[in-house]
């Protein structure tokens, strides 16, 4: 998958988590719970979309790397190359 069907699919699947947020307003390389109001459950949703969405296993010892957004969005890069 492509890194921009990659970053489409992040920006979806955090839309639905915080629909008031507009991802123009993000700060990329701020905190990603902070920058979209998101608790631990949300994460946790989230990361279970994305794991669904591109059939990647995405373990809870990697959350750590999954800091911002666009730590996120190289963490599936990568996981997906």
């Amino acid at each position: 998958m492509t890194k921009e069907k990659i970053e489409m699919l992040l920006s979806t699947e955090l839309g639905r988590i915080a629909p008031d947020i507009d991802m123009e307003d993000v700060d990329r390389g701020g905190d990603l719970r902070e920058e979209f109001d998101i608790d631990s459950m949300d994460f946790l949703n989230l990361v279970t979309a994305l794991s669904k969405a591109l059939g990647l296993d995405m373990p809870e010892a990697d959350y750590g790397k999954m800091g911002t957004f666009d730590d996120l969005l190289a963490y599936l890069e990568a996981k997906s190359a």
